[in-house]
């Protein structure tokens, strides 16, 4: 089970771990039953579960290491989930349709809340798109390198886009502008949690107002 990464602030110190330490790290301050400057906050997980995430793309390590697999050291997959949390996604076999197995995933929403007309059409979206020829392994084969689950990831949205009247995207600007960015967070906050599980705590001079967090 993940744990959960608290940050508290003592002494001009931006304190992470994953409890409350009696002492401050920093100081030696008794903690415990003193005055903190600010109420510990848990920091909100770059990870989701898949399943409860619906109309998203989602990105998942192909092996279970989540920690480390995220962070290059292994390929990654991605779905597409529907309405529902049934995840859509491209293998070699063809088209897969999980209801497990995506509980740790980087979650990017593709469809605003209020967009009602395209929440009702979605899941009809992601049936018909996935039983086209172009996706059956007996037509049409994977290849790891252009015809992979990346490619069902983005030429679906590309045709819900063109439904839309919108521009399609290409590889290099979805990738750039939304999992680059997404993926940079997880790694800071792996990063962070191997820091912590090493050394029970990451000190740092306290951050100023509006600057990025963990």
């Amino acid at each position: 089970m993940e744990r959960i990464v608290i940050r508290l602030s003592h002494c001009h110190k931006d304190i992470f771990c994953f409890s409350l330490p009696e002492e401050c790290p920093a100081c030696g301050e008794r903690l415990k039953g003193g005055r903190l400057q600010e109420a510990p906050v848990s920091l909100p997980s770059p990870l989701a579960d898949g399943h409860k995430s619906s109309c998203c793309l989602l990105i998942t390590p192909t092996d279970d290491n989540m920690h480390s697999d995220f962070e290059g050291t292994s390929d990654l997959h991605t779905g597409i989930s529907s309405t529902s949390g049934v995840v859509y996604n491209y293998t070699e076999r063809g088209v897969s349709r999980d209801v497990s197995g995506w509980q740790h995933c980087v979650s990017i929403p593709l469809v605003r809340p209020d967009r009602f007309h395209l929440l009702a059409q979605w899941d009809q979206y992601l049936d018909r798109f996935s039983d086209v020829p172009l996706w059956d392994p007996t037509w049409h084969s994977f290849d790891e390198d252009n015809h992979n689950c990346f490619s069902f990831c983005l030429q679906f949205i590309n045709s819900v886009l063109s439904v839309e009247g919108r521009p399609p995207l290409t590889r290099e600007t979805f990738t750039r502008t939304f999992i680059l960015p997404r993926m940079a967070r997880v790694s800071k906050y792996m990063t962070l949690c191997r820091h912590i599980e090493k050394e029970y705590f990451y000190v740092v001079n306290r951050q100023a107002e509006g600057q990025d967090e963990a």
